[in-house]
């Protein structure tokens, strides 16, 4: 190929926009307050502006077709005719694609899960053997031209045949979707064969799923797709990008193909691989040098380092980030609020790319043409190393003399009985994850409260009286065990994130989740500390006003790790062992004010999972016994539970089971209960609550479907061990709908009560 040799880039990044003027704009769209045409003038925007800022920052190689209304594996399935066939019915494309991700009335969405180790998701294409797979390039075509039209020098970005595959689940029976990957070769060659005739010179194919382990068979077939990809006809550059981790098996493999260029993670994988692969020397390399999923700023010297020995290893080189920049928030400028001294530290997706620049101006031209902005990173390394704030000798004393003296609880059989002759619970006890709907009140009065037009006492009485009709609501449900509904808390990780000592929680630091949630990473720059109780006033104020136990709820160590933007100069194990012990003291100061149930939430567990199978159980040991250590101060009779959500839990079942929770519940709903016969696998014996129905779909579920879910659950586990429950919090969602929908899980559960006698 003769396409011209790029320089600087960034693998890809957010689209959400710089202040989630996508989530707006596409949540009035579902609500009906705007029509398509506007919907896509905002969309249309939002790329013009991206792709504009990062042409002009100096990337001579722009990313496009990263942007997304939903999921850039859900436009996958699109752009490759892959959605099931129940929404086929649906005339509107875009109202048919919204159907696969969220759900509607009388349609189930796709399942969504995480995106490898990430806090972003996915949603998981379906492929069963009657789906024919052809091609739909619009979406990439139009972005395309768009990016030409406006003169950015666009490489369009498209998720690579193995990783979609690989990401896929069969259904009705089907083969392992990997197996058909011979029948996407065609339609990735048609699809490069029109990129070259709208004018794209290159094209990336983003293949992750290689930084995983891989059987024989699929090496073979990375080897035989992208020979064909790669052959000798007329279409763009391909350049081949993975990230998240190391490529080992699969490099070379790739490397022994015609692709011209690959893009590799050289923040998480080691630089030193490509020296061993000499089919390297004549292969453009994208080097991945800049973090693009951590938000601190880029030690340019060591990079620098890593960029020259790689010179005499690959044939050309270029600078980019680590992975897309999807992950980290847009911009340092909008934090008033930081000090100069962790403001010097760090780099959001603006600043990320003027290193990228800077790196790719040091390899061609040579340091002294950016002496300055080197010296600045010098600097910073330096000072962040004399900062106090980094060592607290005093909670790392207290934390070894716990740890020494153990983190179990009794054994929990005896825990059943005494928390049994406690609570008093009937059969099949139904309950909520946690939150109740933010309703625009609870949103002004946090807004108020931070401009200062009410003062904290006022705050407080308002967020009181939201607590008062939440409990209120449930008791006229006829729930059996409430919760307060979480008004006061912006978000379950940045609410104690605020609270701790270490953190710093940002003021726009807005990161995608999935869809359009999104969620504010906090950072967590030193020890860990809790100065004073977080939750006891609002919790033990809810019980006061019922009968009925109320559930204190904290969010788990390794989720706050995993949600947060972690500290880089010392172990996670060692971060998350401090967050613990804050969680600790407050499980004990919850319990001893009268609190008989703890729910301390692990959705994040599977998340921090490593892609490879050497690295797994030392990471699951130290996040077992982290979560051990947070709940392990409470007595027997104290109630301990958990709550995991939108993983693929098979690779964490034991850990799940050793996390030895009293209630786990979990996810459950889009995956058809699957979770309960890996439960049962293991011998799990503790209480659980699968997921009886799907917040995340805007549909309200039949008391005839969720007693159809209770049935299936009552099939794996038996009636003394099993709760009730949504499959997760209900903070996005409208109080209608919840209403409606938690009267028919009453309804559900009453109803198989009555079956069990």
């Amino acid at each position: 190929m003769t396409a011209e040799l790029f320089t600087t880039t960034i693998t890809g990044a957010a689209r959400i926009g710089p202040n989630r003027e996508l989530k707006r704009a596409t949540e009035s769209y579902w609500a009906g307050r705007i029509d398509r045409i506007e919907l896509d003038g905002v969309a249309a925007g939002l790329r013009r502006d991206a792709w504009t800022a990062l042409s002009n920052a100096g990337l001579d190689s722009v990313p496009v077709n990263t942007f997304s209304y939903y999921d850039q594996i859900l436009d996958t399935a699109e752009l490759l005719g892959a959605l099931p066939t129940r929404y086929a019915g649906i005339d509107d494309d875009l109202d048919r694609y919204f159907a696969a991700a969220r759900g509607t009335s009388n349609l189930a969405p796709l399942e969504m899960t995480k995106w490898f180790d990430t806090n972003y998701h996915y949603l998981v294409p379906e492929i069963s053997d009657e789906i024919t797979f052809t091609l739909h390039p619009q979406k990439v075509l139009s972005e395309l031209e768009e990016a030409r039209a406006q003169r950015v020098p666009a490489r369009p970005v498209i998720i690579g045949p193995i990783t979609f595959l690989l990401l896929g689940k069969a259904v009705d029976g089907g083969v392992p979707p990997i197996n058909r990957v011979d029948e996407l070769t065609p339609l990735y060659v048609d699809l490069l064969g029109r990129l070259e005739d709208a004018g794209a010179s290159w094209v990336q194919f983003d293949e992750p799923a290689l930084c995983t382990d891989l059987s024989p068979e699929v090496l073979a077939a990375v080897s035989r797709v992208y020979k064909a990809i790669a052959a000798d006809y007329s279409r763009p550059a391909i350049m081949v990008t993975s990230y998240f981790g190391d490529l080992r098996e699969a490099l070379p493999v790739l490397a022994k193909t015609s692709v011209e260029a690959l893009g590799l993670d050289l923040v998480s994988a080691d630089p030193d691989a490509i020296a061993a692969v000499p089919e390297l020397r004549t292969k453009h390399v994208v080097a991945g040098v800049v973090d693009g999923r951590n938000i601190w700023r880029t030690d340019l010297d060591k990079a620098l380092a890593t960029l020259g020995t790689l010179l005499g290893s690959v044939g050309s080189l270029a600078v980019s980030t680590s992975c897309s920049t999807l992950h980290v928030p847009y911009s340092l400028d909008p934090e008033d609020e930081l000090d100069d001294e962790l403001r010097s530290r760090l780099a959001f997706a603006a600043e990320k790319v003027s290193e990228v620049v800077t790196l790719s101006r040091a390899l061609r031209h040579g340091r002294d043409t950016v002496r300055e902005e080197f010296a600045a990173s010098a600097a910073v390394q330096a000072s962040r190393e004399a900062d106090p704030r980094l060592r607290n000798n005093d909670i790392r004393a207290r934390l070894s003399s716990v740890l020494s003296g153990g983190v179990t609880r009794g054994p929990a059989a005896e825990r059943l009985v005494e928390q049994t002759r406690r609570l008093g619970l009937p059969a099949l006890p139904t309950t909520t994850i946690g939150s109740y709907p933010q309703t625009s009140a609870i949103r002004v009065a946090r807004a108020q409260r931070r401009s200062g037009e009410i003062d904290n006492a006022e705050y407080q009485r308002r967020m009181r009286s939201e607590i008062a009709d939440v409990i209120t609501l449930q008791e006229e449900l006829g729930l059996d065990v409430l919760v307060h509904g979480e008004p006061e808390r912006n978000d379950m990780v940045q609410y104690f994130a605020e609270q701790l000592d270490g953190f710093f929680a940002t003021a726009n630091g807005w990161v995608q989740s999935y869809g359009t949630r999104c969620v504010r990473p906090p950072i967590l720059y030193g020890d860990v500390a809790r100065p004073t109780p977080m939750t006891v006033d609002w919790i033990t104020y809810a019980q006061s006003l019922t009968s009925k136990p109320v559930k204190g709820m904290l969010t788990g160590p390794v989720t706050i790790l995993a949600w947060s933007f972690v500290r880089d100069d010392q172990p996670l194990a060692d971060t998350a062992n401090q967050i613990a012990l804050a969680i600790r003291d407050e499980t004990v100061d919850l319990q001893s004010a009268g609190v008989a149930i703890i729910q301390v939430d692990e959705p994040a567990l599977r998340e921090l999972l490593p892609l490879r199978s050497s690295d797994k159980p030392g990471y699951l040991q130290w996040a077992v016994r982290a979560f051990r250590l947070s709940t392990s101060g409470v007595a027997d009779s104290t109630q301990i539970h958990t709550h995991l959500c939108y993983s693929e839990f098979g690779e964490v079942i034991g850990a799940i089971a050793d996390l030895d929770a009293d209630v786990t519940s979990i996810e459950a709903a889009r995956s058809r209960m699957e979770v309960l016969e890996d439960l049962n696998g293991i011998g799990f014996s503790n209480s659980v609550g699968p997921g009886v129905y799907d917040i995340h779909s805007p549909r309200v579920p039949s008391t005839d479907e969720i007693t159809e879910s209770l049935r299936s659950a009552l099939k794996a586990v038996p009636a003394q061990r099993l709760w009730v429950n949504p499959d997760c919090g209900l903070k996005t969602r409208g109080p209608i709908e919840v209403k409606e929908s938690l009267r028919n899980l009453v309804a559900a559960t009453a109803a198989v009560r009555a079956d069990l006698g």
